[in-house]
């Protein structure tokens, strides 16, 4: 396999990348596989001329990467990157202000994936992550993400500090989640063009990109433990952001 292309694995990942276009070399089903079940994938994948294989199973587990692969991969293009101006061009073009997701180094692909789905159906118009010291979009994050990496863009960034000064620039309030904050974030003002800062797991917020926020706020907790995974904080606070941008509609 040429180690440029990528391994898409799992049913919906698969489908929504033929969906969207992506570049697909080919497409490996498992021998046993219900092909009623994956009809979609079939009459879309012979449509676009793409090979269909149909091999043994341990063959499926050794190139997966991942125990969901539900008996499918597809080898195609790795996905392409934008730039902070093509996510900031997406708002304009839909007559929304901002709503960007900036990740402070995430790890673990499955947080990144779990994020990207809820970004997609919360209307984060993209994400910017760093190019260094973080995780990148990854056949893990295309399978935890359900596919939702085909419809949210992701810029990958040198400088997390520059590119939230870019932001600034483009009107951009950015806003950092932190234990630490004196504001729970259902008390905040989360409307208007945004950029939500997540920190990583167990550390949180850098000092320098803390320090480059407009404003931070928490999410209150009451039990015994004194913070939340990466993905169910965004998520929250997605939602919020959400909430009050539907509310001002009305």
């Amino acid at each position: 396999m040429d180690e440029t292309l990528e391994i898409i694995a799992g049913k919906n990942p698969v489908l929504e990348a033929l969906r969207k276009g992506r570049s697909i070399n080919k497409i490996m089903f498992s021998k046993g596989t219900e092909e009623k079940s994956n009809q979609e994938i079939i009459n879309l994948a012979t449509a676009k001329g793409i090979p269909i294989e149909w091999v043994p199973r341990q063959l499926i587990v050794q190139k997966a990467e991942t125990k969901a692969h539900q008996g499918i991969i597809a080898f195609a293009s790795p996905i392409s990157y934008v730039e902070i101006e093509d996510i900031l061009a997406l708002a304009r073009a839909k007559q929304q202000d901002p709503f960007i997701l900036l990740l402070d180094h995430l790890e673990d692909p499955h947080n990144l994936g779990a994020i990207i789905r809820t970004a997609e159906a919360a209307g984060v118009h993209g994400v910017i992550i760093p190019k260094r010291r973080g995780v990148s979009v990854n056949t893990t994050v295309a399978k935890t993400s359900a596919g939702a990496v085909e419809y949210v863009p992701v810029a990958r960034v040198a400088n997390l500090v520059q590119a939230m000064d870019k932001l600034k620039q483009n009107g951009c309030w950015i806003v950092g989640t932190d234990q630490d904050a004196r504001e729970e974030f259902y008390n905040a003002d989360l409307k208007g063009p945004l950029t939500v800062v997540v920190g990583s797991e167990g550390k949180g917020i850098s000092r320098l990109v803390k320090e480059n926020c407009d404003f931070t706020v928490k999410i209150p907790m009451v039990g015994k433990i004194n913070s939340l995974n990466a993905s169910v904080a965004a998520s929250v606070i997605m939602y919020e952001v959400y909430r009050q941008r539907e509310q001002a509609l009305v």
